[in-house]
């Protein structure tokens, strides 16, 4: 039998998982102090606010495919996730010298929030491909476990640090740590020393016509592939409602349940305690119940997170503990089936073709958050805050419908799962 080093004695799985875990702690300052800044001390409205959760995420819709694929291109993916992370840190920080030059608007944040949502994608369609280069195969579960991890970890601490930081320096001047996370980060990607192997020719075929017929194929790969076409199915209903309810829950929580930052803050973390808890338990699960089967279970406790925020009423003293389990529970539901769904993913995935199809999933996933956004904002306006969250929530119940009415069902585990129908045999490669 094979010595396999455990991930945590493994330097470069160290050093990648650091680095996820500075910034991750970072953008979830920022995503507390980004929509507190806009909504109290800018006056944004909902529309504004909604425009605003759209713009962080328009980028998928506009390079997202084109990335992936050219992300397959490239033999070395690490300069390029060292060069996103820089231009992220400067983006960040130019919001607090606005702020300080008084010339800080809705606008600016807005432009900011684009900037470092094309990092973000670019990131993404190198970081995807290039995790096979630090972690092998038969680790792939673990590996994904543990930057889930490091995300939850995030969620728990990093509202908490945003809340103390944005009631004593004001929302601005706590950007100043998310970009200083960015720095940190890109040093920790350049101490890399695995080699990033040259690409293979083993699964498919890279097609002729240069990046639109990669990106077509890619498109090919998941929309023919029923798992992927699963997959990527319920991510669309899930994220599409999820970024509604993200463009409203600040407004909610601070005009409707007159809750301060702090306390926000605190509802935030409480995913992210849950989601630590998830990822704790899903290697054990997935080699238990097999990853189909914990996905199918978590993804029925995924909507309980917008289900008690649409129904919260009361004082303080009674939401918060409410609100608290609420998404205690979602955490860990949603960070299990995030685990399952990027190793399900990667299963099914060629080799050759993870960064495009990747992309394909990630634009389809992550891009239609640019209309949740704005659908929350414009609803909010129209319907009011709680008749839009109360939507949302509806709409996120279908995911779980779709999941158990697929072939996932039918897969009790990784050794049951067809071969893809673009590899001649099924594909075992080793997923923000």
């Amino acid at each position: 039998m094979t010595h396999t080093t455990p991930l945590r004695r493994q330097r470069d799985y160290r050093l990648l998982w650091t680095a996820r875990a500075v910034s991750e702690t970072g953008s979830e300052i920022s995503r507390l102090a980004v929509p507190l800044t806009a909504a109290v001390l800018l006056g944004a409205s909902p529309l504004q606010m909604g425009l605003l959760t759209a713009t962080a995420t328009l980028p998928y819709l506009l390079i997202g495919l084109p990335a992936g694929a050219w992300a397959d291109r490239l033999v070395r993916k690490r300069p390029v996730l060292v060069g996103c992370e820089i231009v992220a840190a400067t983006a960040v920080g130019t919001v607090p010298v606005a702020w300080a030059a008084g010339v800080l608007s809705v606008v600016w944040l807005t432009m900011v929030a684009f900037v470092v949502g094309t990092c973000t994608v670019v990131y993404r369609a190198a970081w995807f491909p290039h995790l096979p280069s630090v972690v092998a195969d038969h680790q792939r579960t673990a590996a994904i476990a543990g930057f889930q991890g490091v995300y939850s970890t995030a969620s728990a601490l990093g509202p908490g640090l945003a809340g103390l930081l944005v009631q004593t320096l004001t929302a601005p001047v706590a950007l100043l740590a998310d970009a200083a996370s960015f720095l940190l980060s890109a040093l920790c990607l350049r101490s890399l020393r695995s080699p990033e192997p040259a690409r293979t020719t083993e699964g498919t075929a890279r097609p002729r016509g240069g990046l639109a017929a990669e990106i077509r194929d890619g498109a090919r790969l998941v929309f023919t592939q029923p798992v992927l076409r699963t997959l990527i199915t319920a991510g669309v209903l899930i994220n599409f409602a999820s970024a509604a309810v993200m463009a409203l829950y600040v407004l909610f929580a601070v005009r409707v349940l007159g809750l301060p930052a702090g306390i926000i803050g605190l509802l935030t973390a409480s995913f992210g305690v849950g989601g630590l808890i998830g990822a704790a338990v899903t290697p054990a699960l997935t080699a238990r119940f097999s990853e189909n089967k914990t996905l199918l279970v978590s993804s029925v406790v995924l909507p309980a997170e917008m289900v008690v925020l649409a129904a919260a009423h009361g004082s303080p003293a009674v939401v918060v503990p409410v609100v608290i389990c609420g998404y205690l529970l979602s955490g860990v539901s949603t960070v299990i089936f995030s685990i399952c769904y990027g190793s399900i993913q990667l299963r099914e995935s060629p080799r050759d073709a993870v960064g495009r199809i990747n992309s394909v999933m990630s634009v389809s996933t992550l891009g239609v958050m640019t209309l949740g956004g704005l659908a929350g904002g414009v609803l909010g306006d129209l319907a009011g805050l709680r008749p839009a969250l109360w939507t949302c929530a509806a709409l996120v119940c279908l995911a779980p419908v779709r999941v158990w009415l697929s072939p996932i069902r039918r897969i009790t585990s990784s050794a049951d799962a067809p071969p893809s129908t673009a590899e001649e045999k099924p594909n075992t490669a080793a997923s923000g």
